[in-house]
């Protein structure tokens, strides 16, 4: 079978490896997509030789261990680990799920689905009408707009540099759009506007709890469009960090962020039988329709145009919003 590894930085290659084999309690699953995420980007910037990447599958099943009960050859499925960018895998059946009937295998690329649904229910306190900023608003930024809008928020903001991506919220529900130089002055609280901050208990000239947001949510992944989320949450509001940092530290005004006393959430699941649950809740809402987020897909390539995906992907060529791998 093929299988996708790297040789070296922003270089890989298609090698011919065997068909796993599966023990009595696994799956083999024969890949038709493996999505693109952006947390490996950075580590395709900088890979080893051998190194292999992929984590976002949907299949069909090949083959079943005998002690498997709720899955049968032929079966579209999507779930949680097994590999990536190869032609077969293992999966393990409490990670995995059938793909519902009326979704398509590539809409049905689960594990993206389950990390918008955690920042959702980590960050979720609001009432119904309550308003929200979203900054940085790709593939997953987009997602949660669309979750946030199908959750009752009536005014979510949304922060790009890029006037497309600004277009492409629009579309998914965003009700005010801004490139962060064009944000009005009462959508953040920095030093700027904040009059006198101190420590006494003797009150604020500021209305400090309702210049900026209750609640701010980073899908950017980068140093600045942290470092303006942090800006827009309001005094005693919530920052919801869900972007993927992995490229390099941090430098962020905590004095700022203190004085604010605000909350800080990472988004990120780390509870996989936890995740496999908000994995199922997503299929069933967008199945149900009660959550709009198909179609966002928008390039597909050949397993052996790997390279050339991470850099349409790196420069968000032709409105590149998501991107899937698949083995012809």
């Amino acid at each position: 079978m093929k299988q996708l590894i790297m040789e070296g930085p922003r270089k890989s290659k298609v090698i011919d490896v065997d068909i796993p084999k599966i023990l009595d309690d696994q799956i083999l699953v024969k890949v038709s997509y493996t999505g693109m995420c952006h947390s490996e980007w950075f580590p395709w910037t900088r890979a080893k030789a051998g190194d292999v990447f992929g984590h976002e599958t949907v299949g069909v099943v090949a083959d079943v261990g005998k002690d498997v009960k709720d899955f049968k050859i032929g079966d579209r499925v999507t779930g949680l680990g097994g590999g990536g960018y190869k032609e077969y895998i293992v999966m393990h059946p409490k990670k995995t799920m059938l793909v519902p009937e009326n979704m398509k295998s590539v809409d049905a690329i689960v594990e993206p689905l389950a990390c918008m649904m955690s920042v959702a229910e980590r960050i979720d306190s609001g009432r119904l009408g309550d308003s929200i900023a979203v900054v940085g608003v790709g593939y997953m930024g987009l997602g949660l707009i669309s979750l946030l809008k199908a959750r009752g928020y009536t005014n979510i903001v949304a922060i790009d540099k890029r006037e497309i991506a600004l277009e492409n919220a629009k579309k998914f529900g965003a009700d005010e759009v801004y490139l962060p130089s064009q944000l009005p002055s009462d959508y953040y609280l920095d030093w700027s506007n904040w009059t006198s901050p101190d420590l006494t208990r003797d009150g604020h000239r500021t209305d400090i709890f309702n210049i900026g947001f209750k609640t701010a949510v980073e899908f950017s992944g980068t140093e600045d469009g942290l470092a303006l989320a942090a800006r827009m949450v309001c005094a005693h509001g919530t920052l919801g960090i869900a972007g993927f940092h992995n490229d390099c530290l941090r430098t962020l005004d905590f004095k700022l962020m203190n004085m604010k006393a605000i909350n800080m959430y990472n988004c990120h699941e780390r509870r996989i039988e936890y995740e496999v649950t908000l994995a199922r809740r997503a299929l069933e809402l967008i199945s149900k329709g009660m959550w709009s987020f198909t179609g966002v897909t928008n390039h597909l390539y050949p397993l052996e145009e790997f390279d050339r995906a991470n850099s349409d992907m790196e420069c968000h060529r032709d409105n590149f919003i998501k991107g899937a791998v698949y083995c012809e």
